[in-house]
């Protein structure tokens, strides 16, 4: 039996379970990971996230290639134990995590580069907690039609790459978003072969406001089932909004969620186009937990 501490967090209701493993001696199997997300037989996470030591894990050798100062990996876990390559809420409360157990700081003006299985993302701090350049974004070949509890009718999705794969969904109003059940995972036409996170969204009316555009999403993550926000899952929203939208859309979003409001900025970089996501990043509570 082994007794874990751990701290729970949460980025707009995206919880998870964080704790600390400096030299990677730690090794959690899935079915270990997905009871302590169950939230009637374990602690209840979205996901759970292992603060590791780049040069202690072996996906660690690829991030110090790309950035030798990036000594944290977020080693992340979706709720059913599998592993996923980024989480845009997650690494904010990774971020919120190292700096109040002391394990790194965020100087005034720089950032904090964190290692992940999508490679090095920077994170700063700002007025809403945390904002994480989530890097270049693209469109894939992959826009499946998408069915779901709810939905009378199989709609088209557009695919979206942010460093883990998304399908976004165009709905008409908010009814029809209210009305989706997404327990059950949306079915893919025809299906991804790693599978995707997919978004529902709906505009706000007007859509911009204030030079700033506006939706509203639900999401089904892979591997962890609707949750009351996703941060890779709001970019993925935003940008493909702006992209329906046409080229005189803005490069700035809000986008609510069940759990809260988060912020989506496009802008240029040398290697191409890069989406960046801010919103809030809470610790609520320690603890302790024995597993088998």
């Amino acid at each position: 039996m082994t007794t874990l501490s751990f701290s729970k967090g949460h980025g707009t209701g995206n919880d998870f379970v964080l704790f600390s493993d400096p030299e990677g001696a730690i090794d959690l199997t899935p079915a270990q990971i997905a009871l302590i997300c169950d939230r009637h037989f374990g602690v209840g996470a979205d996901g759970v996230i292992r603060a590791v030591r780049s040069s202690a894990i072996p996906e660690g050798s690829s991030v110090l290639s790309e950035d030798p100062t990036a000594e944290w990996f977020m080693d992340y876990h979706n709720a059913d134990g599998t592993p996923a390559e980024m989480c845009g809420n997650g690494i904010r409360v990774f971020a919120r995590y190292l700096l109040d157990g002391g394990l790194a700081d965020i100087p005034a003006g720089q950032t904090l580069p964190v290692g992940t299985r999508a490679g090095v993302r920077d994170v700063q701090q700002s007025g809403t907690g945390f904002q994480v350049d989530l890097g270049r974004w693209r469109l894939t070949d992959d826009d499946p039609l998408v069915r779901a509890k709810g939905l009378k009718v199989a709609r088209p999705g557009l695919g979206i790459d942010v460093g883990n794969p998304h399908v976004v969904v165009a709905l008409p109003d908010d009814d029809e978003l209210d009305r989706l059940d997404l327990g059950p995972t949306p079915i893919l036409d025809p299906e991804l072969p790693d599978g995707a996170n997919v978004e529902f969204v709906v505009p706000f009316e007007p859509l911009v406001a204030d030079g700033i555009g506006r939706i509203r999403m639900r999401v089904h993550e892979r591997g962890s089932g609707e949750t009351l926000a996703c941060g890779t899952g709001t970019a993925a929203a935003a940008l493909a909004t702006r992209f329906w939208a046409g080229s005189g859309a803005p490069d700035n979003w809000k986008v609510r969620t069940p759990g809260g409001t988060l912020g989506v900025r496009m802008f240029a970089a040398e290697d191409g186009e890069h989406v960046a996501l801010s919103g809030p990043a809470e610790l609520v509570f320690d603890g302790e937990v024995t597993i088998g």
